[in-house]
């Protein structure tokens, strides 16, 4: 068998490193190890090895070595080779890499003894393990912090705040490496903290936000349970005081001065008003209320969006001619009061508040809102029916003007006094076209023209009998030939009037019909009456239409009537008493044509009337030469000229010596368009060739010959358009020797003018200066 030998190397380690005290603790240890009994497989060395040399750890041995060499050693498992190294002659083992516990705590390793030569295993291989023994080389740590808490102030002694925990990565089974042990560094004396759990604990009592609102706490960890030589760490607590409702409301002024204008529409703002608390949140949350005053019932007050201030509006509209200021006695107080905090109220506070009210010149006021007036429709013109009255609300008490406003009456009814305020009528009125009119009555300060006031005045125009009534409508009976004594035809009457008891119409025939042999009228007595007819045997040859003038008149008074006529035509009947035909034939139509037949003919003669129509709307086109728009451009350009021309130096635009010295050049070079195709006008002598013609005394054939010029240019350009252009100069320019002829500058005496200077301008002026009367005896001749 294979003995395992380790121990004894382990001791003596030991006993170098810790020294006479190590060496007691470590006989105590060894000796409680025997009691649980032999390990012979376990090999145990300190971690953090730090010499150069490898670390010797134990030593491998089997009895069949004879110490001769012949036995081979082999090592093999987790880190064989590379952090454990074995000698094979002699079976030492060595770690040649530092060991961290805290990385690897244990290595499984293996190992076998072979015959150097054969290789063959002599004994069966044999698993041992290699533990790490700790050393306190790892200092606690705070994984979770830095840490927040909050608690409420005043909270009392003892309040658990937050527990910290460090932790240590040294083994905790062995020795005090591990054992950590909590102090506070900073923050004492607000808190505690327990030295075994961590849990950190208010130490003050009544610690106040509104003093102090943050703490920092800097808490230590320390191995060892703390004993001189452990390692530690720390970490950072910080503690914020959340608010409770500690402290009272107070007013920041014990009297407010407001003022308000009375033209305020109600629910307007006022002013606002805040009772400070030193609290924050909902404990700083605030409600008011009007507890006292003059101005409870014409003032109301509210908490705004915030629930911090307190907004006083208008509860009823105000009038500073009636009171001009108000008192409110005004309460506010937490909205929400901790009843463990009662003893530092109460949590409330009274303010006074003014209001004074400012004066607003306002307009005009009706002594009635809406005025109502009944007018008969014969009212004379100029009758009074109604004043209407108003006044100046404010002190000062300006006189008013009165007016109509005319939309409300366009077509001028109606008259308003300007100073009285009294309505009348200015046109008649009638019922029976209008019968309402609605006025927009204005009052105007004096004063104040903007300031106007304004009333509706309903005016109902009262009925009268003043219309006579008449036939429903225009009556044309007819009556058979065949007919017999006796035949009804029914009628009635309208009445534009209105009587208060109804319409009542009583019916006649006229006097001069009331012995009429043919027909006889019976009254109904309900507003209708009938015709009858008195005898029979009518003939449309004897007499085809006949006239009965029927006298209506009406019940009310004074009573109207009047006389309408009725026509009566004689036709011819068939048996069951349908009309054929009657005697106005312009009146019926024939028979044999039926109402599609006529709408067919008229279709016709309007297809006819439409046809005729574009053919002379056709024809006058094609009379109306064509042109493109082009041309109708170039037709239509206008050259003006705003200032006086240069006279005979004026060359720009014609070239007048071109009329007097006619050039000579052949017709046949020239092929130049013409210029007043260009946007620019130009002189027309300057491009237009001359033909070959010569002088013949004073006849002028040099100016025949340029005109032959200009239209063989004409004839030959075929970009011409169909038309001349003309350019007229109708005055003289500067350039002349007659200087301007302008009226402009013409003086403005009526003297007369001495005209001799005309002899001075030359044979070209004789004319002129005859028609003056100048005398020509020095005009040289030419």
């Amino acid at each position: 068998s294979m003995c395992l030998i380790s121990f004894f190397f382990f001791f003596l380690s030991l006993s170098g490193l810790l020294g006479d005290k190590g060496e007691k603790d470590l006989r105590v240890k060894s000796l409680s190890r025997v009691k649980r009994g032999w390990v012979w497989n376990q090999f145990f060395v300190l971690e953090e090895y730090t010499e150069q040399k490898p670390l010797y750890i134990g030593k491998l041995h089997s009895d069949m070595d004879k110490g001769d060499g012949s036995i081979k050693y082999i090592l093999s498992g987790e880190g064989a080779g590379t952090t454990f190294t074995l000698d094979d002659s002699t079976g030492d083992i060595h770690a040649i890499r530092r060991l961290d516990r805290e990385v690897k705590a244990q290595y499984v390793l293996r190992a076998q003894a072979r015959n150097r030569e054969t290789g063959r295993p002599l004994e069966p291989e044999s698993e041992f393990i290699v533990k790490i023994q700790d050393i306190n080389d790892n200092e606690p740590k705070f994984l979770d912090g830095p840490y927040r808490a909050t608690i409420p102030e005043m909270s009392p002694v003892g309040t658990y705040v937050i527990r910290v925990t460090a932790v240590d990565a040294d083994d905790p089974s062995y020795g005090n490496s591990a054992r950590v042990v909590y102090s506070i560094l900073e923050g004492q004396p607000y808190f505690s903290v327990d030295p075994k759990t961590g849990d950190v604990r208010v130490s003050l009592a009544e610690m106040d936000r509104e003093v102090r609102e943050q703490y920092q706490l800097v808490i230590q960890a320390k191995d060892m349970e703390g004993q001189l030589g452990g390692l530690a760490g720390t970490t950072t607590v910080n503690i914020t005081l959340s608010d409770v409702n500690d402290n009272p409301p107070k007013f920041t002024q014990k009297l407010y001065q407001m003022s308000v204008l009375e033209s305020g529409p109600v629910g307007s703002v006022v002013g606002r008003i805040q009772a400070k608390d030193r609290d924050i949140g909902i404990n700083a949350e605030m409600k008011y209320s009007i507890i006292d005053g003059d101005g409870r019932d014409s003032f109301d007050i509210s908490v705004d969006a915030s629930n911090l201030y307190g907004v006083i509006t208008i509860k009823k509209p105000l009038n500073f001619e009636r009171k001009r200021s108000y008192t409110l006695k005004v309460e506010g107080s937490n909205a929400h009061v901790d009843p463990r905090f009662a003893n530092k109220g109460p949590f409330s506070d009274v303010t006074i508040v003014h209001v004074s009210v400012e004066d607003v010149d306002e307009a005009p006021e009706f002594d009635s809102p809406f005025y109502y007036v009944e007018v008969p429709e014969d009212a004379e013109i100029g009758t009074v029916f109604k004043m209407v009255s108003a006044r100046d609300p404010d002190a000062a008490n300006n006189s008013i003007r009165y007016s109509i406003e005319r939309m409300s009456d366009p077509e001028k009814f109606f008259y308003m006094d300007i100073t009285s305020g009294s309505l009348m009528t200015l046109l008649p009125l009638d019922r029976e076209e209008v019968s309402w009119h609605n006025l927009t009555v204005l009052a105007m300060e004096m004063n104040n023209p903007s300031k106007i006031g304004s009333v509706s005045v309903a005016i109902k125009v009262l009925d009268v009998n003043d219309n006579p009534p008449s036939l429903t409508q225009y009556y044309e009976a007819f009556v058979c030939e065949h007919a017999k004594a006796g035949q009804v035809r029914i009628i009635t009457a309208v009445d534009p009037d209105e009587p208060t008891g109804g319409q009542h119409f009583y019916y006649s025939l006229a006097p001069e019909a009331a012995n009429n042999p043919n027909f006889t009228l019976r009254d109904n007595q309900d507003n209708s009456a009938w015709i009858l007819t008195r005898r029979g045997g009518w003939s449309s040859r004897t007499q085809s239409v006949y006239y009965l003038p029927i006298f209506v008149s009406d019940g009310d008074q004074p009573a109207q009537s009047s006389t309408s006529t009725l026509t009566i035509r004689v036709c011819s009947c068939d048996a069951d008493g349908n009309v054929l035909s009657c005697n106005a034939e312009a009146y019926t139509l024939p028979a044999s044509l039926s109402r599609a037949a006529l709408i067919a003919i008229l279709a016709c003669a309007f297809i006819l009337f439409v046809m005729i129509i574009l053919m002379l709307s056709l024809r006058r086109q094609s009379k109306k030469p064509y042109l493109t728009k082009e041309e109708e451009n170039v037709h239509e350009n206008i050259v003006r000229y705003d200032d006086e021309g240069g006279g005979e130096e004026d060359t720009e635009a014609f070239d007048i010596y071109a009329l007097w010295s006619p050039r000579v050049e052949p017709l046949a070079n020239y092929s130049k368009l013409r210029q007043d195709m260009l946007p620019e006008v130009q002189s027309l002598s300057r491009y237009v060739p001359q033909p070959c013609v010569s002088r013949i005394g004073e006849d002028g054939t040099n100016v025949h010959g340029y005109v032959l010029a200009k239209i063989y240019e004409a004839d030959s350009d075929p970009c011409a358009p169909p038309y001349d252009s003309l350019q007229t100069y109708a005055y003289e320019g500067e350039g002349s020797i007659a200087e301007s002829l302008s009226s402009l500058q013409s003086p403005a005496s009526q003297t007369d003018h001495e005209y001799d200077y005309l002899n001075d301008w030359g044979p070209r002026f004789h004319k002129l200066a005859e028609m003056y009367g100048v005398s020509d005896e020095n005009i040289p001749m030419w």
